[in-house]
């Protein structure tokens, strides 16, 4: 079957401006509805943000919802209602299983932990929702660090529900996995095989086999991928799938 790709561009996404937020919103969120762009096959949710010092989101809740953040520059300080903490900074990815439901909290503010963390750096950061494959889970939360597994330049399994992704961390979610790779100028990785596949460029600029150029906070959905070929133009080039 022939695969089928969309181009969306970092400046046609929705945009929500908080004064300490910039947010930009792959698919429909909070006031933004788009009736046919409400997701892209078990992603519901692609926020691309930037916090300012100090600030962040203060305790709120969710429910059945797999929520998984990556970090790309600066720190998020992560609290919740099930006793879980952590800071999460580039190359740490975490997942929060909602499940039954918690509250939790974002801020940038790594420094009421860590005296001696930077007071003046906004964190830039995508966070991603997926719909899980069972409801009313007990909640949960994880992290990975796979700094040194990026250093090498291919697609590393960040978050999975699919066999074959024992380093990964776990989803619940069977048909959904996460991949990240930072790749030097000149390299290559191919998108996997999949019904559905999202790639969204988190730093520098890429060409994708047979779709062009996309530089940062473009993303390309591709229908039944097909291996295309994803090469590294201003390097390194930091990809999502």
């Amino acid at each position: 079957m022939t695969s089928g790709v969309q181009l969306a561009r970092a400046a046609d996404r929705f945009a929500t401006d908080w004064g300490w937020l910039d947010s930009r919103h792959s698919f429909s969120f909070g006031q933004h509805y788009n009736a046919n762009n409400t997701g892209f096959g078990v992603l519901l949710v692609s926020n691309e943000d930037v916090v300012a010092p100090g600030a962040g989101f203060e305790t709120h809740p969710h429910r059945d919802m797999e929520i998984v953040t990556w970090v790309i520059e600066g720190s998020l300080v992560h609290q919740d209602s099930h006793g879980h903490s952590g800071v999460i900074y580039p190359g740490l990815a975490q997942r929060m299983s909602a499940g039954t439901g918690i509250l939790h909290s974002e801020k940038n503010d790594e420094w009421v932990l860590n005296a001696t963390a930077v007071h003046d750096k906004p964190v830039h950061f995508v966070q991603m929702w997926v719909i899980p494959d069972t409801a009313s889970l007990t909640p949960s939360y994880d992290q990975l660090d796979i700094t040194a597994e990026l250093e090498a330049g291919g697609l590393v399994p960040v978050v999975s529900g699919m066999p074959g992704h024992d380093s990964a961390i776990r989803i619940a979610q069977k048909d959904a996995t996460l991949l990240a790779a930072r790749i030097p100028a000149g390299g290559q990785v191919s998108v996997p095989d999949a019904a559905f596949a999202h790639v969204f460029v988190t730093q520098g600029s890429i060409e994708l086999e047979g779709s062009g150029v996309l530089a940062q906070g473009d993303a390309a959905r591709i229908t039944r991928a097909q291996g295309q070929r994803i090469t590294a133009l201003a390097g390194p080039a930091e990809v999502l799938i």
